[in-house]
């Protein structure tokens, strides 16, 4: 067949080729050849994705001393546009636990924080995600409802709420996922800012599965769930990054997750790529393959331009995309 590709971006930090190289054929050899199925099904492979733990792909930019590889944007797009050109699906449950849940810890928790839940997220041995998304509350994430109200003197928060279209939020069907960041008001009502954001484990009285949400017209290997939080109590050490500062670690994250969303889709048109330009030498037409026509090579040309020029303008803005520099101060992709 025709393979699209090329070696890995050269920058500081970054994967080397020999990783990169092995990166691909595991991707290839491993994960494409279970897609169809656990896509039909729509289960997760729960197995394979914690072989991504043992080759440090988890914990990708996690501080090494919390069991991460300490790896750049850069890095964490090259993984994202492999995974998904071999299995979006697969990989979108990736994102949301190595981007939404470690990377966030890693970037806004306390070092006892991160102490705490990053070696079993990073290992594989825990699955997590981060919930802030409600069945009102999508793009207008601000204006979320869910409640973290301050009990026992302060030494403890009880959030209220439901959270919908939570990523990882189940891998079974019928229990959460092991660990989640979520984001819930502290500040009054009617402030749209005053979030906080809080760890909750698997288990915590009050939290629960509400629903898997079933039969999504794609990415059906990632699960997606309704989660309830009924007075969920927990206790202030499960409090990231201060009382009220929450919209600031959500932007900060919401970075890298927007930027390896777009290698996934980088991944994604290259696999698609690969497949007009496989289909264009494998079909006849007129006693000659379709890629000898002019038309067919236009087609699959001007794809391979789009693809290309998508790839050079995401892998541009994640060599000038700082993981440790606030958005708001001028830090992240240009």
């Amino acid at each position: 067949g025709v393979g699209i590709g090329s070696s890995p971006p050269d920058h500081p930090h970054c994967v080397s080729s020999v990783y990169y190289c092995a990166l691909r054929q595991f991707a290839e050899q491993e994960v494409d050849p279970q897609a169809a199925d656990f896509n039909r099904d729509e289960r997760m492979n729960v197995p394979l994705f914690r072989r991504l733990g043992e080759l440090g792909l988890l914990g990708l930019t996690a501080q090494e001393q919390f069991g991460g590889s300490g790896m750049d944007a850069t890095s964490a797009c090259i993984v994202h546009e492999e995974l998904a050109a071999a299995d979006p699906a697969f990989c979108l449950s990736y994102l949301a636990h190595s981007l939404l849940f470690v990377n966030n810890l890693a970037r806004n928790a306390t070092d006892d924080q991160m102490a705490r839940f990053l070696p079993g997220a990073c290992s594989g041995e825990k699955i997590g995600g981060m919930c802030m998304s409600e069945p009102d509350a999508g793009t207008d994430v601000l204006s979320m409802r869910a409640r973290a109200e301050a009990v026992d003197g302060g030494s403890a928060f009880e959030i209220t709420g439901t959270k919908m279209w939570i990523t990882n939020g189940t891998v079974d069907g019928t229990t959460t996922s092991d660990v989640f960041l979520v984001y819930a008001k502290t500040g009054p009502p009617q402030d749209r800012g005053g979030m906080s954001l809080f760890v909750v484990e698997k288990g915590t009285p009050g939290f629960g599965l509400g629903q898997q949400i079933k039969d999504k017209c794609g990415m059906r290997a990632s699960l997606t769930a309704e989660l309830v939080f009924d007075r969920c109590r927990v206790p202030r050490d499960n409090l990231v990054g201060g009382e009220g500062q929450a919209v600031k670690c959500m932007m900060r994250n919401l970075e890298i997750e927007r930027l390896c969303l777009a290698a996934m889709s980088c991944g994604i048109a290259r696999r698609s790529v690969e497949a007009m330009a496989n289909y264009s030498t494998q079909r006849s037409s007129f006693g000659k393959p379709l890629s000898s026509f002019g038309q067919i090579q236009r087609l699959v040309g001007e794809s391979f331009a789009k693809m290309s020029a998508g790839r050079a303008y995401l892998y541009d803005v994640a060599s000038r995309t700082d993981l440790d520099q606030d958005p708001e101060g001028g830090g992240g992709g240009g």
